[in-house]
């Protein structure tokens, strides 16, 4: 019988690998309850939670059952979450006039959820296109071939002072905007809200995997296409140094923390991120990105628990100290078992 082969090596590193235990002691990245962000959308009157198609248990919520979904996730231990609405296409115009109104559906969630659940942080997007019939982040120029950067941030800065005066957390300018992130922080400081913090969307990239989320709220409806290009103030998919250009704006201009999105398919960016700041990082695992994996998991082509949990652990090891993602509650419900 021949003599079984045997290697001449100081380093083994699958010794570490050789049993469970031993694989969590030298685990490097764990995930937690406390690392999620909760998306959620929101509609009003007092109808049930309606699905949406294109997200596979995601549905938006009257703000009686939001507010019972919000009880439901402080209680799995989400820190969370961030609020969207969707308007009826009557309350919509151009200018997206309804984002100022004093008694608007977001304001109204807002101060619902944080008298049910003080605990609990809110966070809701500063940008206009739930309001606008054409789509858009902000309004269009006279030529309707661009949005307007400065009267843009004008309304945006309204929107802000209104948030915050309804107990907003933390107000999420996702527009880009230039200047956005410097002129609400003046704004909310003017008006006395000096406590209310900025996360600033800072690195958000003209991606094509939004698609589902313009169907949540209603704004690929207003636009009439889920492929309304944004180009022109959403950053270039080519572009990495822009990126950090964008960032230090942002940093500068007085954003408390700092986000990525998309995120699985930017996660060279996020790190890129992770290493130029010391602020908190935050990154969008986007609808485009829960979508294909709900369907790829429909398809039995992957495994659902297994893929959404890698694909969470890829975006923090990547530097992202929370993530925004639509698994949030499954996924704390998971690891509190």
């Amino acid at each position: 019988m021949a003599e079984s082969f045997k290697l001449d090596l100081t380093q083994r590193p699958r010794r570490l690998r050789r049993t469970a235990s031993l694989r969590q002691l030298v685990t490097e990245t764990v995930l937690r309850p406390a690392d999620f962000i909760a998306p959620l959308f929101v509609i009003d009157g007092k109808s049930a939670p309606q699905p949406i198609a294109s997200m596979p248990g995601v549905s938006r919520f009257a703000i009686n059952d939001l507010v019972k979904e919000c009880r439901a996730l402080a209680k799995l231990g989400v820190p969370a979450v961030a609020l969207f609405p969707k308007l009826d296409a009557r309350l919509k115009d151009e200018e997206g006039t309804a984002a100022l109104h004093e008694d608007a559906l977001i304001l109204r969630a807002v101060r619902a959820v944080k008298k049910a659940v003080p605990e609990l942080t809110i966070m809701t997007d500063i940008a206009l296109d739930p309001y606008t019939t054409h789509g858009h982040d902000g309004v269009l120029t006279p030529a309707r071939d661009d949005v307007d950067n400065d009267r843009t941030v004008e309304i945006l800065v309204k929107m802000a002072v209104l948030h915050a005066r309804a107990g907003v957390d933390l107000v999420a300018p996702s527009d880009m905007m230039d200047g956005r992130v410097g002129a609400i922080r003046q704004a909310l400081d003017a008006a006395g809200c000096t406590g209310t913090g900025i996360m600033a969307y800072s690195v958000k990239f003209a991606s094509a995997y939004y698609g589902p989320f313009r169907d949540a709220v209603g704004s690929a409806t207003a636009a009439g296409t889920h492929l309304l290009s944004k180009a022109t103030y959403q950053l270039d998919p080519a572009n990495r140094r822009t990126a950090m250009t964008e960032l230090a704006l942002d940093e500068a201009e007085g954003a408390d923390i700092v986000m990525v999105k998309p995120a699985g398919p930017y996660l060279d960016i996020i790190r890129d991120v992770r290493n130029a700041t010391n602020k908190p990082v935050a990154a969008y695992q986007v609808s485009g990105e829960y979508a294909q994996l709900q369907a790829a998991a429909k398809l039995g082509w992957l495994d659902l628990a297994r893929t959404r949990h890698e694909s969470l652990l890829a975006i923090k090891r990547a530097g992202a100290d929370m993530i925004l993602t639509y698994f949030a509650k499954e996924m704390a419900t998971e690891l509190k078992r």
